[in-house]
């Protein structure tokens, strides 16, 4: 017998809520932890590739958060969808065995 969960789904789209809180909460640590950093270091070589560092993460953690904005409601509907095929089944296979 095959039978569909929405669990999985749903499951997968909390995760993905999750990590979707947690680079915007990251993002904004990185901008935190780097407010004030360019005083007094004009010039100096680390602080460019602090800069480009900083840059490069939070295009990253933008890609991500953005990612799993699309991504979660796909997941939920799919768990929605799952629930509502096995209702349908369940339905179709009671006409046929008398039961309801």
């Amino acid at each position: 017998m095959l039978k569909h969960s929405a669990k999985p789904w749903s499951d997968a789209a909390g995760t993905v809520h999750s990590l979707q809180t947690d680079t915007a909460k990251a993002k904004s640590a990185l901008a935190t932890a780097h407010a004030g950093a360019q005083a007094g270091t004009a010039g100096l070589s680390s602080m460019a590739a602090l800069t480009s560092v900083l840059t490069s993460w939070e295009k990253r953690l933008t890609a991500v958060h953005t990612e799993c904005g699309a991504l979660e409601p796909a997941l939920r509907k799919t768990a929605w969808a799952q629930g509502e095929v096995d209702a349908g089944v369940k339905s179709a296979l009671a006409q046929y065995s008398g039961k309801r």
